[in-house]
């Protein structure tokens, strides 16, 4: 029997359905496993960009697509906060279309009675980026680096090991990387404290994180293209990141005779 993890909130973003590095097969899995009040879909779920270059919809994508259509109708409200990927369907904004809201901004009050600021980040561009060449430069390096990313996963697969998100590890040690993810972060921070809101949660930059600064919470939902991450909220109001192929590694490793005890060990 699947076991079923209830949710009073999930933000997803970043989902790029139709872009080859979309690693629809974990969201499916998690959806799967979960129950959830209101999901939140922050932006980037269709990569209009990459299939107006090349068409690509494979099978998973069709059935996450429907999956994600579908939950209404088992009682997830669901409410969609285009981003620059999908920028087309920001001009329904405050429409409904099924069963699904759309709006470009939202305000989620979690059950701890906090006031926060949705938005998918890509109102932040101008601020962040350095210029257009900067942006460029770094589009086609990401390219490169989740080309890089996909064959050595491939490889790990391969010899029977889990996903590890080899693009996040890198990202994290490059130091101009790490100063936009910084402005970014305090780009942020600042709209929601401006807002009169107690948080921020946006996607956009492929950058989990929950932190705070200076009384105002900061969440990044990440994504499913390197690191398969969601934001939760559960009954009580805590929000927490999820990393799903990390869930997945640990659930087959205790599903096998003898290892869970070695986890244990490793984790004491």
């Amino acid at each position: 029997m699947t076991k079923v993890t209830h949710y009073r909130s999930v933000w997803l973003s970043d989902i790029h359905l139709g872009y080859k590095d979309c690693k629809a097969e974990y969201l499916l899995d998690f959806l799967s496993h979960s129950k959830i009040e209101t999901l939140y879909l922050v932006g980037d779920i269709v990569d209009m960009w990459a299939m107006s270059r090349q068409f690509i919809w494979p099978k998973s994508h069709n059935q996450l697509f429907h999956r994600l259509l579908s939950l209404p109708r088992e009682g997830t409200r669901v409410i969609y906060l285009p981003g620059n990927h999908d920028e087309p369907a920001q001009k329904y904004d405050g429409m409904v279309f099924g069963d699904v809201e759309i709006h470009r901004q939202y305000i989620h009050t979690t059950a701890e009675g906090k006031k926060l600021l949705l938005l998918h980040g890509d109102q932040f561009d101008q601020e962040v980026c350095f210029g257009p060449l900067h942006a460029w430069i770094g589009d086609k390096a990401y390219d490169l680096l989740l080309f890089v990313n996909r064959w050595y996963n491939k490889v790990r697969n391969m010899l029977g090991y889990s996903y590890w998100s080899l693009a996040g590890y890198i990202k994290s040690r490059v130091r101009g990387a790490n100063e936009a993810i910084g402005r970014y972060r305090d780009i942020g921070c600042r709209t929601a404290r401006e807002s009169g809101m107690d948080g921020i949660v946006c996607g956009h930059i492929h950058h989990p994180e929950v932190s705070e600064h200076d009384g105002i919470l900061y969440c990044n939902t990440g994504d499913w293209i390197e690191n398969c991450s969601a934001l939760t909220e559960d009954k009580n109001g805590k929000l927490s990141l999820m990393y799903w192929t990390e869930i997945q590694a640990q659930a087959k490793l205790h599903s096998i005779p003898g290892k869970a005890q070695t986890a244990g060990k490793r984790a004491a």
